[in-house]
């Protein structure tokens, strides 16, 4: 799954004005309310510790917590010289331990260093060889990897889920670092940027090459939810035993076919009792809540459990609600999301939404117990049908060259790679599917001059790379000479 890595970029003030805004409001736990991001905001002499401090606090309250990439993520921190990453490794070492954190930082650069009044390298700092620090930092209880320079292009690793910048960024070179999160894993479902230093508007037009709809994140006001919810309640689509009955048996590790009864009968009550403008409503809030509520969710510790459970509700009815007048009623398999890893980082939140103050957050399981239904794609009529049902009503240039490149181009160039081939002839199903999402990215990529159109909906359509992705899989994985 491809993700937008700006979806979830956070400049430094915007954190720390939602986090003023909400200081007062009863609807959050805002008792560790970040005292330290006042005062580095507030220019604190010693900025290098609050914001290693602010750093490590928000990866274990919002990512470790959270289980996000199944509790196994990781972060790296972008430094502007040597000696400020090395200033931060020292601090990061220092707070960790202060935490009693089970975790610890790497640190990346080139060459010596004077540092203290003595020499030093990576090696003498990380206390293992250079070469194995893109090894190191996938095992515990290495979690962070404090870089100056090095790991910020042709870094792939899909374990990488934050990213705090402390850099100044331009141009390629922003587009490039930022894209080190873009490494597709299957238990990911998104990405944090937390920017100390650039201007969101500079990062934006770094990106407007490739991304040809905003999609950064503006300060979002945490009382929109009350009203989205209230509006969308009012819609009576479905009811609140609907969402409480769907959220037990999910986060029970109900399979997707015990879920389907429920959602296709609100699914019933939205074509019926909505009309045109009512289906438009609907379906626009209930995503604009999904939105607002993974933005906040990925930044503020939240003890409202109706929102989280709203939010699990939608996220599996949202696909399954055709666009007013559309025939064909597509039931979102291919839409659905990896419901396992999903299932953890919802049972992660809902922990945090129900707990105490004071209560501890147990560790998660890094597997889950449901079953993700293999889409069916096994004819290339199938596959051509499929197209023409849910993509046919973009006005693409030529929709027959699309289909060409769909069934035949793209399939051959991914089924080429030599990664990816490797992956399909010496490993197991889920790793050749990270080699296949990689390869796919650079091959569309690589269409990008000379198919534009094709490149933007990849790119800005979910719906559409989710699709695009599971059909080329399916084309290219048991293909003859890959050894299945």
């Amino acid at each position: 799954m491809r993700i937008h890595v700006l979806a979830n970029y956070t400049p430094v003030k915007s954190y720390y004005k939602l986090i003023k805004t909400i200081e007062d409001d009863p609807e959050f736990d805002v008792k560790k309310a970040q005292k330290k991001l006042r005062r580095f905001v507030e220019g604190h002499e010693h900025a290098i510790r609050l914001k290693a401090e602010i750093m490590v606090d928000h990866f274990h309250e919002q990512v470790i917590a959270k289980g996000k990439i199944g509790g196994r993520a990781r972060a790296m921190v972008v430094t502007g010289s040597i000696e400020r990453a090395i200033q931060y490794f020292h601090a990061f070492q220092a707070y960790l331990a202060e935490r009693k954190s089970p975790y610890r930082a790497i640190v990346a650069f080139s060459g010596e260093h004077e540092y203290g009044g003595q020499q030093v390298t990576e090696a003498s700092l990380n206390g293992f060889p250079s070469n194995q620090i893109a090894d190191k930092i996938r095992e515990d209880p290495y979690r962070f990897l404090i870089c100056a320079d090095k790991f910020q292009t042709g870094y792939d690793e899909p374990l990488l889920h934050t990213m705090y910048v402390d850099k100044v960024l331009s141009g390629v070179k922003a587009v490039q670092t930022l894209s080190r999160l873009n490494r597709a894993h299957p238990q990911k479902h998104d990405t944090f940027v937390l920017d100390f230093v650039n201007d969101p508007e500079a990062i934006q037009k770094a990106f407007e090459p490739y991304y040809r709809t905003t999609i950064l994140a503006d300060e979002t006001d945490p009382n929109k939810l009350h009203d989205l919810k209230a509006d969308l309640d009012g819609y009576q689509v479905y009811a609140p035993e609907e969402v409480d009955e769907l959220v037990r048996l999910y986060l029970d590790g109900a399979d997707r076919d015990r879920l389907d009864p429920i959602l296709d009968a609100c699914v019933t009550t939205y074509m019926e009792h909505l009309d045109e403008d009512g289906q438009v409503d609907f379906k626009g809030k209930a995503k604009a809540f999904l939105r607002t509520y993974n933005f906040l969710s990925s930044i503020l510790p939240y003890t409202n459990a109706e929102w989280e459970k709203l939010s699990i509700f939608l996220n599996f009815l949202v696909p399954k609600l055709p666009a007013p007048k559309e025939e064909d009623l597509s039931k979102g398999i291919l839409e659905a999301i990896d419901m396992d890893s999903y299932r953890v980082e919802k049972q992660a939140t809902m922990r945090i939404a129900l707990a105490d103050a004071d209560a501890e957050i147990e560790p998660l399981p890094t597997v889950g117990g449901g079953h993700k239904p293999e889409p069916e794609l096994d004819r290339l009529s199938n596959i051509i049908k499929a197209f023409n049902d849910q993509f046919g009503n973009i006005p693409w240039t030529d929709a027959d060259r699309v289909r060409k490149l769909i069934i035949e181009e793209i399939p051959a160039r991914v089924a080429a790679d030599t990664a990816y081939q490797n992956a399909r002839k010496y490993s197991d199903k889920q790793n050749a599917r990270i080699e296949h999402d990689k390869a796919l990215g650079r091959v569309m990529i690589a269409l990008l001059q000379d198919d534009t159109e094709l490149f933007k909906q990849f790119s800005d359509n979910e719906g559409f790379r989710r699709w695009l992705t599971d059909t080329v899989f399916a084309l290219t994985y048991g293909e003859p000479g890959s050894a299945r």
